[in-house]
C-alpha cells in the first residue's frame, strides 16, 4: 500500500489526515513496553501521594508530637512535594544533558534510597528526609516520563500514550489504598506502607537498562545510527524514512538553537512565553483546584464528614482511588477523540459541582445526621470522576507537546515545578485553612479557582490533537504574530476534527 504523505507549506512537518499512517498500540509490543515502563515513573508520583495519606493517620498513633501539630502533619505530607520541586527543576537540565534515560534511573536510585529512609525512621525529622529524598525522585520522573513518551511515540496516538502516565499515576494511588488496607493490623503499619513505595523505583531500574534512549534526544547528540534504530521499532519501512528524514532536519535546527538556550531565553520569545503561560498555567490550576488536597488528605477528609475508624476511612478512600484510575483510563479514549480543549473544559464543569456539593456537606454537617456525611464521600467520588478525564491528564500530555524540541527539556522542567509548588502551597495549607476558615468554606474557595480555571482555558490553551511537534508550533506563531495561510491550515483541521 503506497503511503501518501502531503506537507504544510513552510513546514518541515506533516499532515495525517491518512488513515493508512496510524499506528495501532496493540499491534506493536514495542510502543507498549516503552510506555509501560516509563510510566512507573507515574505510579511512583501516585503511589507516593497516596500511600502517606493512610500512613499519616498511623504515624499520628505513634508520635504524639505529630498527633497534636497539624503543621507537623502538614510538613511530612509536603516535604515530598518540596524535594519534588527540587527535582522537577534539576529534571530538565538532566534529561538534556544525560538523556531521558538516564535520568529515569537517577530518580529511581534516589526514590528508593528515600523509600529506605522512611522506613527506618525513629522519629518524624528522620521521616521528614525520607520524604524530601522521595520527592526528589518524583520530581526528575515527572519531568521525565512525560517527555520520553511524547517523544518515542508516533503523533496520532501521543495523547493517548502520554496519557498512560497518568493512569499510572491514578494506578499508583489505587495501588497505595489496598496497600494501606493490607498492613493496618501489621506491626510497624506505616513504616511497610513507606517502605513497600520502594519497590515499584526498583523494577523500574532494572527494565529501564533494557530500553534505548529518546530517538528525538540522540539524533540531538548525533547518534543517528542508534536513533534509527529505535524508530525501526515503531514504524513500518514506508513511513520510517519519512520520520527519519524530518528528525534529521529538525534535530540539525535543533542543534544550533540548543547550543545558547538558557532559563530566561523562554520569556523572550512571544510564541514561547505563550506556550509557557498555557503549560504552566494548567500545571497550577490542575493543584489549586484540589486535587492533592483530595488525594494526600481524603481519609482525613472522611474522618472530617464524621467516619472516625482507621479502616473505614481507608476504605472509602479506596472508592475515591478507584474512580480515579477509571476516568483515566476514560481520558485516555478521550484525549485523542474529544480533544485537549473540550475535554478540560468538561472535566473543570463537573469539578466545580462537586466542590459545591462538598463545600455544602460539611457547611451543613450535622452530628445528628449522618446524610451529610455520606454527601461529602459523593461529592469527593464525583470530583475524581470528573477531575480525572481532563484536568488530571490533560495538563501533563498538553506540556510533552506544546513546545519547540530545543525548549522542551527545560520548558517541561518549568511547568513541573510550578505544578510542584502549588501542590506543595496546597498540601502545607489545607489543614491550617480548614481549620481557620472551615472545611466547607475552604472546598467553596477551591470552587471559585476551578471557575477561573474554566475561563483561562478557554482563553489561552489551543487545541493540539493529533498535530506533530512542528505543526503545534506553527500554532503558537499564529498566536504571536497573527494567522498565515499555514496555521489557519491547521487552525481548520483542529476544529473539523
Amino acid at each position: 500500500m503506497t503511503i501518501t504523505l502531503h506537507s504544510i507549506p513552510g513546514s518541515s512537518g506533516y499532515l495525517d489526515i491518512y488513515p493508512q499512517r496510524k499506528v495501532s498500540v496493540f499491534k506493536n509490543p514495542y510502543i507498549l513496553g516503552f510506555t509501560a515502563v516509563a510510566s512507573i515513573g507515574g505510579l511512583l508520583f501516585g503511589f507516593d501521594t497516596g500511600v502517606i495519606s493512610g500512613a499519616l493517620l498511623y504515624i499520628k498513633d505513634d508520635f504524639e508530637v505529630v498527633r497534636q501539630s497539624h503543621f507537623l502533619q502538614e510538613t511530612i505530607v509536603s516535604m515530598a512535594v518540596a524535594g519534588a520541586i527540587v527535582g522537577a527543576a534539576a529534571g530538565g537540565w538532566i534529561n538534556d544533558a544525560y538523556g531521558r534515560k538516564k535520568a529515569t534511573i537517577i530518580a529511581d536510585v534516589i526514590f528508593a534510597l528515600g523509600a529506605i529512609v522512611m522506613a527506618a525512621a525513629p522519629d518524624p525529622y528522620v521521616l521528614i528526609l525520607g520524604r524530601v529524598l522521595v520527592g526528589l525522585g518524583v520530581g526528575i520522573a515527572s519531568v521525565t516520563a512525560p517527555v520520553y513518551i511524547a517523544e518515542s511515540s508516533p503523533s496520532e496516538i501521543r495523547g493517548a500514550l502520554v496519557s498512560t502516565n497518568v493512569l499510572m499515576i491514578t494506578g499508583g494511588q489505587f495501588l497505595s489504598y489496598l496497600i494501606n488496607l493490607a498492613f493496618t493490623q501489621v506491626p510497624g503499619t506505616w513504616r511497610w506502607m513507606l517502605g513497600v513505595s520502594g519497590v515499584p523505583a526498583v523494577v523500574q531500574f532494572c527494565l529501564m537498562l533494557f530500553l534505548p534512549e529518546s530517538p528525538r534526544w540522540l539524533f540531538i547528540k548525533n547518534r543517528n545510527n542508534e536513533a534509527v534504530a529505535v524508530l525501526a521499532k515503531i514504524y513500518d519501512l514506508d513511513r520510517l524514512e519519512d520520520e527519519i528524514a524530518l528528525l534529521t532536519n529538525q534535530s540539525e535546527q535543533d542543534r544550533h538553537k540548543r547550543d545558547d538556550i538558557r532559563f530566561w531565553d523562554v520569556f523572550k520569545s512571544k510564541e514561547i512565553r505563550l506556550a509557557f503561560l498555557a503549560g504552566a498555567g494548567l500545571q497550577a490550576f490542575q493543584q489549586f483546584t484540589g486535587i492533592n488536597t483530595v488525594m494526600y488528605y481524603s481519609p482525613t477528609i472522611v474522618q472530617m464528614a464524621g467516619f472516625r475508624s482507621n479502616e473505614l476511612a481507608l476504605l472509602l478512600s479506596l472508592i475515591v482511588a478507584g474512580m480515579n484510575a477509571a476516568g483515566t483510563i476514560l481520558g485516555i479514549y478521550l484525549i485523542d477523540h474529544a480533544g485537549r480543549k473540550k475535554l478540560t473544559l468538561y472535566s473543570l464543569g463537573g469539578v466545580i459541582v462537586s466542590l459545591i456539593i462538598l463545600s455544602l456537606s460539611f457547611i451543613y454537617q450535622s452530628s445528628a445526621n449522618d446524610l451529610y456525611g455520606w454527601l461529602a464521600v459523593l461529592g469527593l467520588v464525583l470530583y475524581i470522576a470528573f477531575f480525572s478525564p481532563g484536568m488530571g491528564t490533560v495538563p501533563w500530555t498538553v506540556n510533552s507537546e506544546i513546545y519547540p524540541e530545543e525548549y522542551r527539556a527545560i520548558c517541561g522542567g518549568m511547568s513541573a515545578t510550578v505544578n510542584w509548588v502549588s501542590n506543595l502551597i496546597v498540601a502545607q495549607s489545607f489543614l491550617s485553612v480548614a481549620e481557620a476558615a472551615g472545611t466547607g468554606p475552604t472546598f467553596l474557595i477551591l470552587a471559585g479557582i476551578a471557575v477561573l480555571a474554566f475561563l483561562f482555558v478557554v482563553v489561552f490553551l489551543p487545541e493540539t490533537k493529533g498535530l506533530t511537534f512542528d505543526e503545534v508550533e506553527l500554532l503558537w506563531k499564529e498566536r504571536a504574530w497573527g494567522k498565515n495561510p499555514d496555521t489557519q491550515c491547521l487552525l481548520e483541521r483542529g476544529n473539523q476534527s
